[in-house]
């Protein structure tokens, strides 16, 4: 295992899906189980990576290296700290995103970490293609909404991964229904799209994340849901265990080398 670990992005074929959300609490859930995670916001466009975690505070090493803020078990670095101002659009062509991502890898002080968590920008362009060239990537999380505008996208992102040989470790299904008070569950954005396109391209439904205001509270507070209990908590820890297992299962099938001495 190299200093990057294994490098995991979680990726959505539109914006507005939770990705973020999604990232910041996998990432969580992997420290809890005693993981070293990195978590890269990636999402230059529309960062909110320091919003989730509270913000944070970057600073030098001794050799120039970015020391990343560490919260809630996990090391993070996101464009959004060296903005001159939180809403400050981010104006770039391909060449500049590729450079600043490059750098987020190889000028910031990780130290040794199990896991890297990208959280990429929504769609199928150059942030994707960048960062399958640039890293070795153990294999991507999809994140959906049950709603078809919604799947229609990640079927264009999966078919993208397929084209860049990057595995799909499977989808999760966010805001999958709003529990009622009688034990039912509404189905806001519809149902079973996530089965369905997993079933459709042969990869596991990952987690189905139920619509929870302490998601949207824990998220806005900068104390990620995933960093306490709760029902809703115990599906992320569980989503970052089934990651885990695959990713395990993944390199013992791997050949290995029988070098003689």
């Amino acid at each position: 295992m190299t200093s990057r670990g294994r490098i995991v992005p979680v990726i959505s074929g539109k914006g507005g899906v939770g990705k973020s959300t999604v990232a910041v609490n996998l990432a969580i859930s992997l420290a809890r189980g005693g993981a070293k995670v990195g978590l890269i916001d990636s999402d230059f466009y529309g960062p909110s990576i320091p919003t989730l975690l509270g913000g944070g505070q970057v600073v030098p090493d001794h050799e120039e290296r970015l020391i990343p803020p560490f919260k809630h078990g996990i090391k993070y670095i996101s464009l959004g700290f060296f903005l001159q101002h939180p809403d400050d659009a981010v104006i770039w062509r391909g060449p500049m995103f590729n450079k600043a991502l490059s750098q987020m890898f190889e000028d910031v002080n990780w130290g040794e970490v199990d896991y890297m968590i990208v959280d990429m920008p929504p769609g199928t362009g150059d942030a994707q293609l960048s960062l399958a060239q640039m890293v070795k990537l153990s294999g991507a999380v999809v994140v959906t909404t049950p709603q078809e505008v919604a799947l229609a996208d990640v079927r264009k992102s999966i078919n993208m991964l397929k084209k860049v040989n990057v595995d799909v470790l499977g989808i999760v299904e966010n805001m999958a229904g709003l529990p009622m008070p009688d034990g039912s569950v509404l189905p806001i954005f519809g149902s079973g799209g996530g089965e369905r396109t997993a079933k459709e391209f042969g990869v596991p439904l990952l987690a189905q994340i139920p619509i929870d205001v302490a998601v949207r509270e824990g998220g806005d507070s900068g104390a990620p849901i995933a960093s306490g209990e709760g029902a809703t908590a115990r599906i992320f820890h569980s989503l970052a265990e089934r990651v885990s297992s695959i990713l395990d299962s993944k390199e013992r099938q791997q050949p290995q080398l029988n070098i003689a001495n």
